[in-house]
């Protein structure tokens, strides 16, 4: 990206946040909220103007995301995810919307049952929220062919979200998978 094209860009956010502190941000509280938010992960790291309801919707809703990925509660990615979610970097086999993340955490906790999730960082400008997530557990079920023995599992991935209404509509990730699948015994080091 050219640095032109970066300082145009960081305009548009720069004024898409400074527009978004000053109009405010009503976001609907939800009615049937199974779960509580003092149970979200707290970010290591966070930079974001906290004293604009905008951003303060937006890490909530980060963190709620955050907290379906540690639990494995879908009540969390109900409240994250919009009806209109798209995952713009799907992996092959895994659906399209909110049933993506679903049915891959669900996969996922197959073979790591006691999968953790930590936000390390967490970083919001205009609706944009960038989060470097940390995972962690026991490879213990089965993975594909694999199966586990107990090994420990550690890696980092790497969200970018758009939030719409308080809600992701878009995801862009990246996870360290050269690294997981190491750890699973599916490539030798």
């Amino acid at each position: 990206m050219s640095r032109q094209s970066f300082a145009r860009l960081s305009r548009h956010a720069l004024l898409a946040a400074s527009l978004a502190g000053a109009v405010g941000f009503a976001h609907a509280t939800q009615a049937a909220q199974a779960t509580s938010d003092a149970d979200l992960p707290v970010p290591h790291h966070v930079a974001v103007d906290t004293r604009s309801a905008h951003s303060a919707a937006i890490v909530q809703t980060a963190r709620r995301y955050a907290a379906f990925w540690n639990t494995g509660d879908t009540s969390y990615a109900k409240l994250a995810l919009s009806p209109a979610f798209i995952d713009r970097t799907l992996p092959d086999g895994r659906p399209q919307g909110p049933e993506g993340p679903l049915a891959a955490s669900k996969g996922f906790r197959a073979a790591v049952p006691d999968l953790h999730a930590e936000i390390d960082d967490l970083v919001v400008a205009g609706d944009r929220a960038s989060v470097h997530l940390h995972f962690h557990g026991h490879f213990t079920g089965q993975f594909q062919n694999l199966k586990g023995s107990g090994q420990t599992v550690d890696f980092q991935a790497f969200d970018l979200y758009r939030v719409q209404d308080g809600r992701i509509v878009e995801n862009w990730h990246l996870e360290d998978n050269l690294t997981l699948l190491k750890q699973l015994g599916a490539i030798k080091p």
